[in-house]
């Protein structure tokens, strides 16, 4: 993403969950439990879902390049998360958790706030302001049963990309005014329901170059940390999720601005310095400081589409750094940011910019021509 302190980040909603294929496999024969004290990725690998692995497989059949379709076959046995951005997307998910093995553990996106990503329109939702008590009724509750009814798989849940972060920054807009209390009240929800056993959570923190600037870093923290208390402290709830559907690096020394004039009010220019940085403003607003990093995609460029991106480090728990439980793949890569279509109604402008790819489907509509990009970019190449 590139730096900007009051930049929001828009992100590629999934398009709707088409019905898995019947993969059940072997659960625990008991039920899980997670500690808070406890990395939820070590000893486990973060499942590679069917709906996400069906859409590489597609695609790979549509390449050419023999070489090409061999290393999309092998994007499609890596880890990553489930979206599920409308309540049509639920129906479907019971089938795709009851995939995973005892030795994984199932990542799922809750996404669907009441006016959903206020400083942005690529990713705008289906609930519109007000409408708290269906994303309770409709959203959160149906989600939270099917989980109840798979107590012995285990399951990472990062909660509301995008929400909170968009308080602490995009304050100005009237757009985030409107969807304040629905933002915090929804959270809280969620965070309080999913609070079960078999789930660690962890809760949306944009990513170094958003809540990573000096004047946001104390704001950003007492934000999340309000919410975890608010909700009552869940047990459930084992930090935060950082740079989603982003582009930045973990380690980058010198970031990319560092030496400019700016770079002395952002400290923390690569996701290991922000999670360090941030996670020490975590504890003292007294909220568990542990997290995870999206490792997916890497560029450097705005949100949306960046041009010349690629597939970045694999899901994994080794991550040398204490406070960061694992990579993960959280963004789809292959699936688009937002569309290039200027006359679109989701059109966003940082969809338009030189450093987006084009032309671009809508969010969450599979782009072919980018996946091939990320591919042959990827670092580690496949």
């Amino acid at each position: 993403m590139k730096y900007l302190a009051f930049l929001s980040v828009a992100l590629g909603a999934a398009v709707a969950l088409a019905a898995p294929n019947n993969r059940k496999r072997a659960a625990c024969t008991s039920a899980v439990n997670i500690p808070q004290s406890q990395n939820p990725f070590s000893g486990r690998t973060l499942h590679a879902n069917s709906y996400y692995g069906d859409r590489v497989r597609a695609a790979a059949q549509n390449m050419t390049d023999s070489s090409l379709q061999a290393a999309a076959l092998k994007v499609a046995n890596v880890g990553s998360f489930l979206w599920l951005d409308t309540m049509s997307t639920i129906p479907t998910f019971e089938s795709y958790l009851q995939e995973t093995t005892c030795d994984e553990i199932f990542g799922v996106v809750i996404y669907d706030l009441p006016g959903r990503d206020c400083a942005a329109k690529a990713s705008n939702g289906e609930l519109a302001v007000g409408q708290l008590s269906t994303y309770k009724s409709q959203y959160i509750d149906p989600i939270v049963q099917i989980i109840k009814r798979n107590p012995n798989i285990a399951i990472a849940a990062l909660i509301e990309p995008d929400s909170l972060p968009n308080l602490v920054t995009n304050s100005n807009l009237t757009t985030c005014q409107q969807s304040a209390a629905g933002y915090r009240d929804g959270v809280v929800y969620a965070l309080q329901q999913l609070n079960l056993p078999n789930v660690a959570m962890y809760i949306d923190a944009g990513h170094g170059g958003w809540l990573g600037w000096d004047a946001n870093l104390q704001p950003g923290a007492q934000e999340l940390a309000k919410a975890y208390k608010n909700a009552g402290s869940p047990a459930s709830v084992h930090g935060i999720a950082t740079n989603v559907a982003g582009w930045n690096a973990w380690i980058k020394n010198p970031g990319e601005f560092e030496n400019t004039a700016d770079g002395q009010y952002d400290k923390c220019q690569d996701e290991q310095r922000y999670v360090t940085i941030f996670g020490a403003a975590l504890q003292t607003a007294g909220m568990p400081n542990h997290a995870i990093v999206d490792t997916g995609r890497n560029a450097w460029g705005d949100w949306c589409n960046v041009n010349g991106a690629g597939f970045g480090v694999r899901p994994t728990s080794s991550t040398g750094t204490s406070l960061a439980d694992a990579f993960v793949w959280v963004k789809p890569g292959g699936e688009s940011d937002g569309t290039s279509n200027t006359s679109a109604t989701r059109y966003d402008s940082f969809c338009g910019k030189s450093d987006a790819y084009k032309p671009a489907p809508e969010a969450g509509q599979w782009n072919q021509a980018y996946f091939e990009m990320l591919l042959k970019n990827a670092v580690p190449q496949f």
